[in-house]
């Protein structure tokens, strides 16, 4: 069966063997024991077959000239000292497919129609149209929200953002917010300091900083002030200017923490605020302040609102078919509501 995305304006059958001049890095593009062929396989609607450091693809001719420019794009970037892994199978993919014209694209002019933040470890990549378009928003607007589920990027990409500003001294300092406890915030019960109490809840975002950044420099700007643990409740009458703000987890927000947390914000300040407001844990019948925001917001001059589908899951694939079930879970469950009132009404 041909996969959704692939084109089906030519269904004639090709023959395309492509032969990469180093022998390591082929082996590290197909994957172990032919791994990423497999995905291009099951993804594109071809057969890929690697003989050393050559590979044959047939299928359907433009479904061929998609693996190539996958298989292309993907031994440049091994050229050039980056590490692939699936992920970036699937985001090579994403890309090619997305990108009209496929007959002239050229890996060496490195041409991209996904856009990537600079960073000094490694550059990040956009992998969805989706994160595409949060990227661009993030360039572009002081504040930007990132709304959908789990797995899509979406907070990984806001603090990839903001180490770009901090590593080109756009910004003084990164702050890093959530709402550390979903039900009331007590974070007094909890033992140690401030950072000690709130550190269990933002280790997403550790694990971002440590991905990006080299653990040395993460541990000398959390040290030195440069990277701030500020949780939600102990946000009030402080003005954010020269920052990076990122605000996680924002649907456990109620309307008046989003209304303080956005008013926080001062010069040359930057705030992402990232969440999933079909995953709020605040008590029933409590609107969450993120999906008021995005309301009352979107289309402002200035702020940017991106909103990701279970099929810009990025984690494993698995997470975008179990997204997309309780999405269905969901809909039945509002038609079977509306249904009710229907009938009560009638």
């Amino acid at each position: 069966m041909t996969p959704p995305w692939a084109s089906t304006e030519d269904e004639s059958p090709a023959h395309v063997v492509l032969a990469f001049d180093d022998n390591r890095l082929a082996t590290l593009l197909f994957g172990h024991y032919g791994r990423n062929l497999a995905v291009i396989e099951r993804k594109l609607g071809v057969k890929a077959d690697s003989r050393g450091n050559h590979v044959t693809l047939e299928g359907a001719r433009d479904a061929c000239e998609q693996a190539r420019a996958v298989l292309e794009h993907l031994y440049e970037a091994l050229r050039k000292g980056r590490d692939i892994s699936q992920g970036d199978v699937d985001g090579a993919i994403r890309e090619v497919t997305s990108q009209g014209s496929l007959f002239d694209f050229d890996p060496a002019e490195n041409r991209q129609s996904f856009d990537e933040i600079q960073l000094r470890r490694r550059p990040v990549r956009a992998r969805t149209a989706a994160q595409d378009a949060y990227i661009r928003a993030l360039k572009r607007h002081t504040l930007v929200f990132g709304s959908g589920p789990a797995g899509t990027g979406k907070t990984w990409l806001a603090v990839a953002y903001a180490v770009h500003l901090l590593e080109r001294r756009m910004v003084d300092r990164i702050i890093l917010s959530r709402p550390a406890v979903e039900a009331g915030e007590r974070l007094g019960f909890l033992p140690g300091d401030m950072k000690d109490k709130v550190d269990p809840y933002l280790r997403p975002i550790y694990d971002a900083l440590y991905d990006l950044m080299d653990r040395p420099f993460v541990e000398r700007a959390l040290q030195s002030g440069e990277i701030e643990i500020a949780p939600l409740a102990f946000m009030r009458g402080r003005t954010l200017s020269n920052a990076a703000v990122i605000l996680d987890e924002a649907q456990n927000a109620t309307s008046m923490q989003m209304k303080m947390f956005l008013t926080r914000l001062g010069e040359n300040s930057h705030m992402i605020v990232t969440g999933d407001a079909s995953q709020t844990d605040l008590p029933q019948g409590q609107i969450s302040g993120l999906a008021e925001a995005v309301r009352l917001l979107e289309g402002i001059e200035g702020v940017g609102v991106c909103v990701f589908k279970a099929e810009d899951v990025v984690r494993h694939e698995m997470v975008g078919r179990i997204v997309s079930a309780y999405e269905k879970l969901d809909a039945a469950k509002l038609e079977a509501a509306s249904a009710r009132l229907g009938k009560a009404g009638a």
